[in-house]
């Protein structure tokens, strides 16, 4: 089944389905490792699955590019974690714009994936992980999944175990740029639980980012080199209960395309979460986050013939802790009730080298801080009729910010340059959800909902200064939480083989944080120091708001061994800016299309894994920056998959990114620099699954 297909099957029928049956044809198989079961009330929300086959369909075979085709869903770059900054993959759905830091909360199996530090999301990390399902729902204000759920939730269910079976996988790939690609796994069945490995690796000798006309001497090719392991446990504790654990660590190096542009990203998670399905289901969560970071920055001259080191961002330690308890008592038949606590703790810390002269640094620059949320919910769902499904739920939340500091250093001597404590900060948040699902006819059901949501700013954005190419953004610890209100309308229509999903949805988020211009270079600047005339000087700060209206299509239609579907996004988004701002106020916010569009076809025969896939994507034009100076143009890529089942144990597949080469241009800096997304790119591998 091609991807774009298999996303575009309306919310209703994506919601209904446990997860499973999503993961295993025959409902009778016990498979233990599962979440709860899906909440009752989510039939009332735009929802859109993503199934392991749609996984396995897309070319890249990568988990950012499969969101892409998510219609509203946005990451910062249109560029992949292949030659993207790792600190500019934020997540983000419906126009809301903002900066790296994701306003869509992820989270595997229940623990939230944001980077504790800087709220960006490490997406190798996932590529050696065995996924039952993916589940986008648009909107915030969930009260299950509170602070950070400000645009919608994308949650990772890892696979279940069946005790009956064990099995063993591997596949090779090689690719366009001398590139690899391997995994192995093993999911062993160890008494009435089971217990799942798996690894992979990933490298490729990269492309030149900046585009051919713009290139100089200092470009060259962005190599990659990524890695990570995966190994869970699950084990029936009763009849009813079950433990479930899980640790996982990454390493991921990349290179920019130029000198002193290298960065590492390396993390270790591990999480323990009781699951009871009896009278009474509940669930218990604990887990825990380790990251470090680390990146290299530089200037470089116009010509482009020399690159300059500016910074040596050389570790960024931090750690996430959190637990989270729900419960699910009995209301009555046709009825849910959900209620619960969670407990989130961020710590992090960026230590940078900077002002170089003659190649070295001078200085040294600590700053960090830390975060705590403290949060209770209940939600309730109640089916009035046949035909009408009620929810609504209710958070409230606890936020301090706390030990917020700056330390900068003359690295000879260690004499202080700037001692800065900020105070200390608390407050309260609420937020909710009510909405409806009606089935209007035997084929057509009508949904909507209204939401408050809100995000706790990232440490990076309340402490740490930073600089891309000629640019500097200076950090502020003063930044209020965001908070957001929406409503959203909706009806899924089936007729024959036809399924068709459509939502019109208004957001506004107060607060909104952004990368503000206050001023061109040259000039020295609060927070900064010296910025070249090639450069901005900007700082983070609180929009008025940003508001965004707009409308999401998805449509699927199986004829034969075909299936057709297409997947629209339109969004208008627009700034509300306060005092100091006005010359944003009005304009569309950075990196937000205003269209986006996906089509499939596929074919396969008889409903097998042997066939053709082809996938079409456009995203259309965006700004680069706050003002509305640097454009991006609009994109159309083509991609393609063909898998042919040689064996029952043997499958080889023919896999190409953006086949015709368009480019995609991912940014812009200030003297007008393009750097483009991923070029055309064919893959030849083998996948091999033994049971």
């Amino acid at each position: 089944m091609g991807l774009a297909a298999s996303l575009a099957a309306t919310p209703a029928l994506a919601q209904d389905q446990p997860a499973s049956e999503i993961t295993w044809a025959d409902a009778l198989i016990t498979v233990v490792g599962k979440p709860l079961d899906v909440p009752l009330g989510d039939r009332a929300y735009s929802v859109t699955s993503i199934t392991p086959d749609m996984l396995a369909n897309e070319p890249s075979q990568r988990l950012e590019n499969a969101l892409r085709l998510v219609p509203g869903l946005q990451q910062f770059r249109r560029s992949d974690a292949r030659s993207a900054n790792p600190t500019s993959q934020g997540v983000t759905l419906r126009g809301l714009g903002g900066n790296a830091s994701s306003r869509a909360l992820l989270m595997l199996d229940g623990v939230p994936q944001s980077d504790p530090f800087g709220g960006w999301i490490s997406f190798p990390g996932y590529d050696a992980i065995n996924l039952a399902a993916v589940r986008v729902r648009r909107g915030g204000g969930t009260g299950s999944d509170g602070p950070g759920a400000l645009a919608g939730t994308i949650e990772l269910d890892s696979a279940g175990i069946r005790p009956d079976q064990s099995n063993v996988y591997g596949d090779l790939a090689y690719g366009s740029r001398n590139s690899i690609e391997a995994s192995v796994g093993t999911s062993q069945s160890l008494g009435a639980g089971g217990l799942s490995i798996s690894a992979q690796y990933a490298r490729g000798d990269g492309f030149v980012p900046t585009i051919a006309r713009q290139r100089g001497l200092v470009d060259r090719a962005a190599p990659y080199e990524q890695a990570g392991i995966n190994l869970r446990f699950v084990a029936p504790i009763d009849v009813d209960t079950e433990i479930q654990a899980s640790a996982r660590a990454f390493t991921d190096q990349r290179e920019r395309g130029f000198a002193f542009s290298d960065n590492s990203n390396d993390g270790a998670d591990a999480s323990v979460r009781l699951v009871g399905r009896g009278a009474l289901p509940w669930s218990a969560l604990a887990y825990v986050q380790m990251r470090s970071f680390a990146s290299s920055f530089a200037a470089i001259s116009a010509d482009r013939t020399a690159a300059t080191q500016t910074l040596d961002q050389f570790n960024v330690p931090s750690t996430g802790l959190g637990a989270r308890i729900e419960i699910r008592p009995s209301i009555g038949e046709g009825a849910e009730l959900r209620l619960g606590g969670e407990w989130r703790r961020t710590t992090g810390e960026t230590r940078e080298l900077f002002t170089y002269v003659a190649g070295n640094p001078t200085r040294l620059r600590r700053a960090g801080g830390a975060s705590d949320t403290f949060g209770a919910f209940a939600e309730a769902s109640w089916q009035a009729s046949p035909d009408l499904l009620l929810t609504g739920g209710g958070r409230v939340d606890r936020w301090t910010l706390t030990d917020g500091r700056l330390r900068e250093t003359v690295l000879a001597t260690g004499a202080p340059l700037a001692t800065t404590d900020f105070a200390n900060r608390s407050g309260w948040e609420g937020t909710g959800r009510l909405g409806f699902a009606w089935d209007a006819a035997s084929l057509l059901t009508l949904r909507g909902a209204g939401y408050l949501g809100w995000r706790l700013p990232t440490l990076n954005e309340l402490y740490r200064p930073f600089r891309v190419g000629a640019d500097a953004t200076a950090a502020n610890a003063a930044l209020a939480p965001e908070r957001l209100q929406g409503v959203e309308l909706g009806l899924d229509w089936e007729i024959f083989t036809l399924q068709l999903g459509a939502t019109v949805f208004w957001n506004r988020l107060d607060n909104a944080i952004a990368n503000v211009t206050l001023a061109r270079g040259p000039g020295t600047f609060p927070g900064v120091g010296f910025v070249s005339a090639a450069g901005s000087f900007n700082q983070r700060q609180n929009l008025d708001a940003v508001e965004a209206r707009g409308i999401e299509i998805e449509a699927r239609a199986d004829v034969g061994d075909f299936n057709f579907a297409a997947a629209y996004s339109y969004v208008d988004a627009e700034v509300r800016a306060g005092p100091g701002q006005a010359a944003i106020d009005g304009l569309r916010p950075a990196q937000v299309p205003r269209h986006f569009a996906t089509g499939s076809v596929g074919w396969f025969p008889q409903g097998n894994d042997s066939g053709v896939n082809l996938t079409a994507r456009y995203v259309g034009s965006q700004f680069e920056d706050d003002l509305g100076l640097l454009a991006l143009d609009d994109a159309l890529t083509l991609d393609a998959r063909a898998a042919l089942r040689i064996s029952r144990n043997l499958l080889v597949e023919l896999r190409g990114e953006n086949l015709f080469d368009a480019t995609v241009q991912a940014a812009i800096s200030g003297p007008g620099i393009i750097e483009r997304g991923m070029p055309r790119t064919i893959w030849l591998g083998v996948k091999l699954d033994i049971e």
